[in-house]
């Protein structure tokens, strides 16, 4: 594994360029391999996966280890961390993957003009995907697989905290590939952690790579968005909000809000702002956020919140941005549903946003009006995830609004084409 302090004497440039040309020379058959011989590689994958456990999570404890020696954030320690579930995890994602229809050739609409020219709209794979992620090592098998089942050569390049992990995994997806008889250059990793190759990466590599898609922090994303000269399934921040209605059951908004910011608080899909309708405040607002607390979850509000409740910190105006990635929850007051509507088109990320009400009016008004990727109802916002929606797996949660919106699985990895039969038909 090349270092920045080695690879200097690396043409990083040319690396990327090798690594582009030979991903599209991969894409071609690809993009027209049976969906038994896909299936038969990501079969083969999660076995690789399974087999080589061990050498994982050997590879993954170097990884752990040089990040115990910095200052991480346990979020990001924690999206690093493998453990035997994790990798088994990873297997039966893929599994998963094997299991959902082929998107490639489907049809996604069909109808025939007066003139007798008989159209279908088909779905065709997008080529050459360059997917760009931090410390989730678990990307490199979620990411590869649904490239892989879309039809789509990719190229990997995941954070330099978790490469030995990703190197390890990656390893696997090729044996995979191989066992299938498909070409090793279809999922390829980036096997070096210096910045100049998400740069290159960044350029499209000569017209190779068809779309780039980020998954990490805003200061990645921010840069991909900023440098990228190919399209780009952004996934910004998950800033995802709460509102429990006055209509809400108390004890599952109780429950819901719990699992919404505490399951894992370090995801996009975590809750991190609990807005309450002003008209239950006094039996609402203090049980939950003592739940809450009783989780080990901090609370900043704004002043009705530490009024009545005292342990919660006066909230600042930065707060009700902000993506926290941890044990700490934002708290706020509103004046019904179409406050809550206001207050989330003000401050949230569009990512995923939730409703705990039982009035359908109330439902139905934040289903038509709020403009998030992800829309849940009386559900926590942790389901904001592509395995969850039965997508096997997701590569992320696109918050844009162009070609791909929410979890990213095998059907958004796609784009179309349209086939026009005739039977000699000429323009007039």
């Amino acid at each position: 594994m090349l270092t920045r302090a080695d690879s200097t004497s690396t043409d990083i440039a040319a690396l990327m360029a090798d690594m582009g040309a030979r991903a599209k020379a991969a894409s071609r058959p690809l993009a027209i391999a049976s969906t038994d011989q896909k299936n038969a590689a990501l079969a083969a994958m999660a076995d690789a996966i399974e087999a080589g456990c061990a050498d994982i999570l050997a590879a993954n404890d170097v990884d752990m280890e040089a990040a115990g020696k910095t200052d991480l954030t346990p979020a990001f320690k924690d999206r690093l961390k493998l453990t035997e579930d994790r990798v088994q995890a990873m297997a039966d994602g893929i599994r998963a993957i094997a299991e959902l229809a082929d998107p490639v050739s489907s049809v996604i609409a069909a109808w025939d003009r007066p003139n007798g020219l008989k159209i279908e709209r088909v779905r065709t794979p997008l080529g050459v995907i360059g997917v760009i992620y931090e410390s989730r090592p678990n990307v490199t098998a979620d990411a590869g697989a649904l490239c892989l089942k879309a039809g789509n050569a990719v190229i990997l390049r995941g954070g330099s905290d978790s490469a030995n992990s990703s190197r390890a995994i990656h390893a696997c997806l090729v044996q995979g590939l191989e066992a299938a008889d498909l070409p090793a250059d279809a999922i390829q990793l980036v096997p070096v952690t210096d910045r100049a190759a998400v740069g290159e990466l960044l350029s499209g590599l000569n017209g190779t790579v068809d779309v780039i898609v980020p998954r990490g922090g805003r200061g990645l994303v921010e840069r991909v968005q900023t440098d990228a000269r190919v399209p780009v399934f952004a996934h910004l921040e998950g800033v995802c909000h709460v509102y429990i209605d006055r209509s809400a059951d108390l004890e599952m908004a109780k429950s819901i809000a719990v699992n919404a910011k505490m399951r894992r608080t370090g995801i996009c899909g975590a809750a991190e702002t609990l807005l309450v309708d002003r008209a239950v405040a006094e039996t609402h607002l203090v049980p939950i956020l003592e739940a809450l607390h009783a989780a080990g979850c901090e609370t900043r509000g704004d002043a009705a919140v530490c009024k009545l409740w005292p342990k919660a910190t006066p909230a600042t105006e930065a707060d009700w941005y902000s993506e926290y990635l941890g044990p700490i929850i934002t708290a706020g007051l509103v004046d019904g549903i179409d406050d809550a509507i206001e207050h989330i088109a003000t401050h949230s990320s569009s990512h995923t946003e939730a409703v705990i009400a039982e009035d359908e009016t109330v439902v139905e008004k934040f289903f038509t009006q709020v403009d998030s990727a992800i829309l849940l109802h009386n559900a926590s916002t942790q389901f904001a995830d592509g395995g969850e929606f039965g997508m096997g797996a997701e590569i992320g949660i696109a918050t844009g609004k162009m070609h791909a919106r929410g979890p990213v699985g095998v059907e958004q990895l796609t784009s179309f084409k349209y086939r026009v039969h005739g039977t000699g038909q000429i323009r007039p």
